[in-house]
This record gives C-alpha cells, structure tokens and sequence, in this order.
C-alpha cells in the first residue's frame, strides 16, 4: 500500500457571495497516494479549482480535514501553510510566472532565496538540468519558447524536492507538439517518484497520467484508473518539427 501524500476528509469549502452562498466543495474524501499521477477534471465551476487551492494550501476549508504527509493543516494559520509549502509542494501555472528580465538559473533560485538554502546556484543549475535546460542557464524568458519557460517552471517547482508537484493547466498555453514536450517531462519525474497532480481540461492531457478523478457539482463524480496510458516519448519520437527533424525531449 503507498504511502498517502493527500487524504481529504469531509472536505467542503462555502462561499457567502452577496445574499448567495455558494457551495463549491462538498463532503470530498480522497486519497493520493506517493508517487501517483493524477489529473483533474470537470467544468467551470465544478469544484476542481477549489480542490486544488486547498491541497496547495492556497486556501483553508469550510469543514472537514485535509492532511499532506499525515499531517492536518486545515486549520494552520498563515505561516504555518506557507512552511508546509514550501517543504511538500512545488507549483506550476499555466501562465509559467516567471520573473521577465531575470535568467532562468535566477528564476529557478528564488524558492531557494525564500527557504534560505545554500548552494543555490548548484541546485537550481542540477533542476534545469534535469528538465533539459542546462545550455540555456543565462536566457530570459524572451529567450525562450513557451515549452522552455515552462520548463523553468517546473525546474522552479522542483528545485526544493518537494512530496508533490501540483500543476494547474499546466499546457494550456502550449501547442500540441509542445504539449507532448512537458507531459514527457512530468512522466519523466513521475518515473522517479515524484507525486504528480494537475487540473486539466483536456481529455489527451489527462490520459498522460494514471488516474483521472473527476467534479461536478462540488462532488467527486469519477475516480477512475487510466487504462491505456499516453507515454508521451512515444508520442514525440512520431512527431517532426516544423523544420522537418525529430522532436527531441531535451531541445
């Protein structure tokens, strides 16, 4: 049995809009266990959302427990979240939220900066490594393509070797080529550990990963396994590039 890295009891989250109240997460139980490969799903206004910013410790419940590493932080103030943050979760956006006139060795630094950790440089250069951008060290954003920011985002998520990566549409902004690109990257860190979730609404996308749990209405509705898995390396290896080469994970 894996060890569980998110568990959700009771989970409900109530907004009070105007003389409205608004329940966008009722009564969600669920576990995630390490090293698992989960996307999320559901139309706007499903919950899905919601459910993500409370696991990324982003916002506190209505009711109910939630627990990251055995943990409840439901109720832990301020700073208590933002350490648990940092210590078990690296975020990525959809919108990369990179700093545009700083490097991508710099960008990837700064969670380091935040944490006080030594040997930043080293760190984050061994992290864009891994995401396969150890030539492009010095390159601001404008340098880089859509795929490559990205990358530095997820060597940003990485570098501090959190429990859990949470990814929120993390290919929205990426062509389907591109897509690929960072889905074999995330499959990559999955293959070494790492607890992967994203929201996505995207079918393919969610196919990438193992599990698909699905909202609707505030409520889990689906909590399905991924029989026939997209290996996005598999994918890329038929794909050429627009100048007619094979597409290289690693570029």
């Amino acid at each position: 049995m894996a060890k569980m890295i998110i568990e959700t009891r009771g989970l409900s989250k109530r907004y009070v809009m105007g003389d409205q109240i608004v329940d966008a997460l009722k009564d969600v139980n669920l576990q995630i266990g390490e090293g698992e490969f989960v996307a999320i799903m559901g139309p706007s206004g499903s919950g899905k959302s919601t459910f993500m910013n409370l696991i990324g410790c982003l916002d506190r419940p209505t009711a109910g427990q939630y627990f990251i590493d055995s943990q409840n932080v439901a109720g832990l103030d301020d700073n208590r979240l933002a350490d648990i943050r940092n210590k078990y979760i690296g975020f990525v956006f959809q919108n990369f939220n990179l700093l545009p006139r700083t490097s991508a060795l710099r960008n990837v630094e700064l969670p380091l900066m935040y944490a006080g950790t030594k040997n930043r440089t080293q760190k984050a250069r061994a992290a864009l490594e891994r995401v396969g951008l150890g030539k492009r060290l010095d390159h601001t954003p404008a340098m880089l393509s859509g795929g490559q920011q990205q990358r530095v985002a997820i060597a940003r998520a990485i570098v501090n070797d959190p429990a859990m990566i949470l990814g929120d549409e993390p290919t929205g902004n990426l062509d389907s080529r591109t897509s690929e690109e960072i889905m074999a990257v995330f499959q990559e860190l999955n293959s070494q550990g790492k607890t992967v979730v994203i929201v996505t609404h995207e079918e393919e996308i969610a196919h990438h990963c193992k599990r698909i749990i699905r909202f609707r209405d505030g409520v889990v509705r689906v909590d399905e396994k991924v029989e026939k898995q997209i290996i996005a390396s598999e994918v890329l290896a038929e794909m050429v590039s627009p100048e007619g080469e094979r597409v290289s994970v690693g570029s």
